[in-house]
């Protein structure tokens, strides 16, 4: 039972690895765990399918999203922006990469919209990007960097969930922390993505790098054109500005993004910046820009589903935790980051994850003498991993919908290797030592 996280994972990264989809890859993978669990092929299904809706509401929000962000573009605000980083940067590849990651991170604390505005600004800058030899691994590791990191040290938007699934999950399991413990925890995990970022930035993604596939070059022009050129701002870009500030504000205060994009949604038509006979096309746009997305968060609920409920993650850490020393933090620390690495990677959810890891993660900790923050530290450090490099994540999910509009971008060699390398090493690397110091 111990080996079947392992291998389920295995064949869902090497299935990746060959180019197979990523939904089918997760369902194969979930299967083959299923079955190594001792169930049926037909139970491996039923479970996989009841497991899914873990995952409904974090698929229904970005659902939403993607709607908000298409009314949002139909504004054409985005295109201000699009123009302004066409003007200023334009043969700055480094000042370009830096100008994405911090658009990315905004949309984690400022304008909670995630992933959603990837498909909206970067199409209309591939062709820039291409003319400027811009190599696209650079700028996937950079939006990546920007859906991760505030969540991981900013405790607002995102990150004032993501912080208090930590908290909460470890007062469920008899652990004592604040928020304001939860918030140092975390740090140091952080300045690793940092150090993965200027390391990208600075010596990996310096070279030129064109993209090259048998793509037509009318449709990618049409791609990379397809936002209007002049656009000013004007009265409806301001109702668009109010509409996010109080979607912004009512995620806040509702804790539900669901909520929260429905009310920038409710406002976008009550200001008529977007036509309401446009509604049915806005929400068919949404689906269309995130609906794979939401469904592989779908899939991959399930996957993890089976993986709790036949106690085969239970089954990994109890082996694991064979080899621990009492006395040997170092080495418990390493074994659990690495126990958490392989989960996350499977289930691609730093979110859904942490419950499953704390449950397990907290009585090793607590005894071998772990503080409640260095027990923190592990258990973000080890689901901000599945973010950073998990095929089935929405942070590098999210990135390919932007990159591959025009067909030259492949999500696991162009999205999830770069990003693992840059961020799941020194994310293991400074998490340990977090770990360590605290």
């Amino acid at each position: 039972m111990e080996w079947v996280v392992v291998v389920s994972v295995l064949v869902m990264t090497l299935l990746s690895l060959l180019r197979v989809n990523v939904i089918l890859a997760i369902i194969i993978a979930a299967l083959t765990a299923g079955l190594m669990a001792g169930l049926s092929l037909v139970e491996s299904v039923d479970m996989l399918v009841g497991g899914m809706g873990g995952q409904a509401e974090t698929a229904l929000s970005y659902i939403l999203l993607g709607a908000f962000a298409v009314a949002i573009s139909y504004t054409g605000i985005t295109t201000i922006l699009v123009n302004y980083l066409i003007k200023k940067l334009t043969g700055k590849k480094t000042m370009m990469l830096l100008a994405i990651a911090g658009v990315a991170c905004m949309s984690q604390n400022v304008i909670p919209v995630h992933i959603a505005f990837i498909p909206i600004l970067i199409p209309p800058l591939l062709k820039l990007f291409d003319d400027m030899k811009l190599d696209r691994r650079g700028v996937a590791s950079a939006l990546t960097f920007g859906l991760v990191t505030p969540y991981i040290m900013i405790p607002a938007g995102f990150g004032l969930i993501f912080q208090g699934i930590i908290e909460d999950s470890m007062e469920s399991n008899g652990v004592s922390i604040t928020m304001g413990q939860v918030t140092l925890s975390m740090l140091i995990p952080g300045l690793g993505m940092i150090v993965g970022l200027l390391f990208a930035v600075f010596i990996t993604y310096r070279k030129n790098r064109f993209s090259t596939t048998d793509v037509d070059d009318n449709e990618m022009e049409e791609v990379s054109m397809s936002a209007p050129k002049d656009v000013k701002f004007n009265i409806k870009h301001l109702y668009t500005v109010l509409a996010i500030v109080a979607a912004l504000a009512v995620q806040l205060i509702t804790g539900s993004l669901i909520i929260g994009a429905l009310t920038g949604l409710a406002l976008m038509f009550v200001f008529i910046v977007v036509p309401f006979r446009n509604g049915d096309k806005v929400m068919t746009d949404g689906i269309a820009m995130m609906g794979t997305i939401a469904f592989v968060m779908l899939v991959a609920s399930g996957y993890g589903n089976i993986l709790k409920e036949t106690g085969a993650v239970k089954a990994l850490v109890e082996v694991s935790s064979g080899i621990f020393g009492e006395n040997n933090q170092a080495l418990v620390a390493f074994i659990l980051l690495l126990v958490g690495l392989v989960v996350t990677m499977g289930i691609g959810s730093s979110f859904g994850t942490i419950p499953i890891i704390a449950a397990l993660f907290v009585p090793i900790c607590v005894s071998v003498g772990f503080s409640p923050i260095a027990t923190a530290t592990l258990i973000g450090t080890a689901g901000a991993l599945g973010d950073a490099g998990s095929p089935a994540s929405d942070s590098t999910l999210g990135p390919t919908s932007g990159l591959n509009a025009d067909g030259r971008h492949h999500h696991i060699w162009d999205t999830c290797v770069p990003t693992f390398m840059h961020y799941n090493i020194p994310l293991f690397i400074f998490g340990w030592a977090g770990a360590m110091i605290f």
